[in-house]
């Protein structure tokens, strides 16, 4: 379960204080699919990062599976995302010098899950049509390439939880489609607890939840 209780973020500017979230409160059941919607500048991806411990609130707490996360060293962490936490970036975040399936096996291979891990890196590859291009680099890959394989890399170690901001914000509908497939496979499958960030309508649709944002309310859900 993910529980967030009156949370805030606020960013000093320099010359004012502009609030971004203005006490969120929300309680995303295990395996529960849910959709964060809202317009630009709402606090999305502003949520999305303080449920990942990728940032910290200037109040409030966010809790996963019963462990408050909001004042855990980076150390802890970092551990508690490879145990518990997959995360697709809206800007991909692969390593340049790695191909598409070494990005993919890096997460296995830190978290010590070597073990048929290039076999589990290739299955994904398959899974978001990128077969034939697991020995490209991110330089050789288009943007929806890169994406589906940050997707691929998130899936590695079958995490409790997927966070993902705008994971079909870069591919056609028909990849779309697929990646979408993929999504709910991982949902329905494991039982994965998932939170996506989206402006697709479809993606949405699918959701087991839609919760929206604007100006840093939760204004419905």
């Amino acid at each position: 379960m993910i529980q967030v209780r009156a949370l805030t973020k606020s960013i000093d500017t320099g010359t004012r204080r502009v609030e971004i979230l203005k006490g969120i409160d929300l309680e995303i059941p295990r395996g529960q699919f849910a959709a964060i919607m809202g317009p630009s500048g709402s606090g999305k991806s502003t949520l999305l990062g303080l449920l990942a411990g990728l940032d910290t609130p200037t109040s409030g707490q966010v809790i996963l599976d019963g462990e408050d996360i909001t004042h855990l060293g980076e150390d802890d962490m970092a551990l508690l995302r490879g145990r518990k936490i997959g995360f697709v970036f809206q800007s991909y975040h692969l390593i340049s010098t790695l191909t598409a399936e070494e990005n993919v096996l890096l997460p296995m291979e830190l978290a010590g899950a070597e073990a048929g891990g290039r076999e589990r890196a290739r299955e994904l590859l398959e899974r978001v049509g990128l077969g034939g291009r697991s020995d490209h680099y991110p330089v050789q890959l288009s943007g929806g390439e890169q994406q589906r394989v940050a997707l691929a890399r998130a899936f590695a170690l079958r995490p409790p939880i997927l966070l993902a901001d705008e994971p079909t914000g870069n591919l056609d509908s028909t990849t779309g489609g697929a990646v979408l497939e993929l999504l709910l496979a991982l949902n329905r499958e494991q039982g994965t607890t998932m939170v996506l960030v989206t402006h697709e309508q479809s993606l949405a649709e699918s959701a087991d939840r839609r919760i929206v944002l604007h100006d840093g309310l939760v204004v419905s859900q």
